[in-house]
C-alpha cells in the first residue's frame, strides 16, 4: 500500500472517531521488519482500550512486545486492514475481535485474503455486553456512581425507548453511547473485571498473541 492510501485508510478510521496513530505505528514497524510483528484489529477505540487495559494487567506490555491494537473504524474496513497487513501486504500476525452482527463479513473478508481466522473472535453481542455479563449489572451500577454518572443514567433510562428494555441492554446502551463515553467506559469495565473472570472472546484472543 502507498503512502496515499495509508493516509486515506487513516482518516476514514478517524471519520469514524478512531485515533490513526495505532495504525500508523503498524504500518511503520510493518515496513522496517515485515511478519514480525502482530496486529489486532478491532472496531473502534472502546475495544482497544479494554484490550490493552486487560493486558497491562496481565503484566503485559503489548507494545514492546510489538502487538499493535488498531481501531479500524468500523468492522466495515476490515477487508483494507488485511489488505495492508495480511499475506498481500505486510504478511504480519493478525488477529481480531468483532461483534456478533459483524461476523459474516468479518469471515468473508478473511477468506478472500486467503486467511483462516484463528486468531479471530466474536464478541456476543459486543465487547460491551461481554464485559457487562461478567462484571454483573450492581458492579456495572457502581462504576457509573462512582464516574458520577448515576443521574445521567437514570435520565437516559426514563427515555421512552429505554423504559421497557432490561437493566443489561439500558447499559449496555448508555455506556455505548457516544465515543468519548464509550472509550472510557471499555477501560473501566476491563479495569474492574475479576481476572478469572475475563469473557471467553478477550481471554482467547490475548492468549492467541
Amino acid at each position: 500500500m502507498d503512502a496515499g492510501s495509508l493516509s486515506r485508510l487513516a482518516a476514514c478510521a478517524e471519520a469514524a472517531g478512531a485515533s490513526s496513530a495505532p495504525l500508523l505505528d503498524a504500518a511503520a514497524r510493518g515496513r522496517r521488519a515485515a511478519g514480525s510483528s502482530t496486529v489486532v484489529l478491532v472496531e473502534g477505540m472502546s475495544d482497544r482500550s479494554a484490550l490493552i487495559t486487560l493486558a497491562t494487567r496481565r503484566g503485559r506490555d503489548l507494545h514492546r512486545e510489538d502487538v499493535f491494537v488498531v481501531p479500524m473504524g468500523g468492522a466495515t474496513n476490515i477487508g483494507h486492514f488485511l489488505d495492508l497487513f495480511g499475506p498481500a501486504g505486510f504478511g504480519v500476525q493478525l488477529a481480531g475481535l468483532c461483534d456478533q452482527r459483524e461476523e459474516p463479513g468479518f469471515r468473508r473478508a478473511l477468506d478472500r485474503a486467503g486467511l483462516d481466522g484463528p486468531g479471530f473472535f466474536v464478541c456476543v453481542a459486543d465487547l460491551e455486553d461481554e464485559l457487562i455479563r461478567a462484571l454483573g449489572e450492581a458492579a456495572v451500577l457502581e462504576l457509573i456512581e462512582a464516574a458520577g454518572e448515576l443521574g445521567s443514567f437514570r435520565t437516559f433510562t426514563r427515555q421512552p425507548f429505554q423504559r421497557s428494555r432490561p437493566r443489561s441492554q439500558q447499559l449496555r446502551r448508555f455506556t455505548g453511547t457516544r465515543s468519548g463515553r464509550k472509550i472510557r467506559y471499555g477501560q473501566l469495565l476491563a479495569a474492574a473485571l475479576d481476572l478469572g473472570r475475563v469473557p471467553a472472546p478477550l481471554d482467547r484472543l490475548l492468549a492467541a498473541v
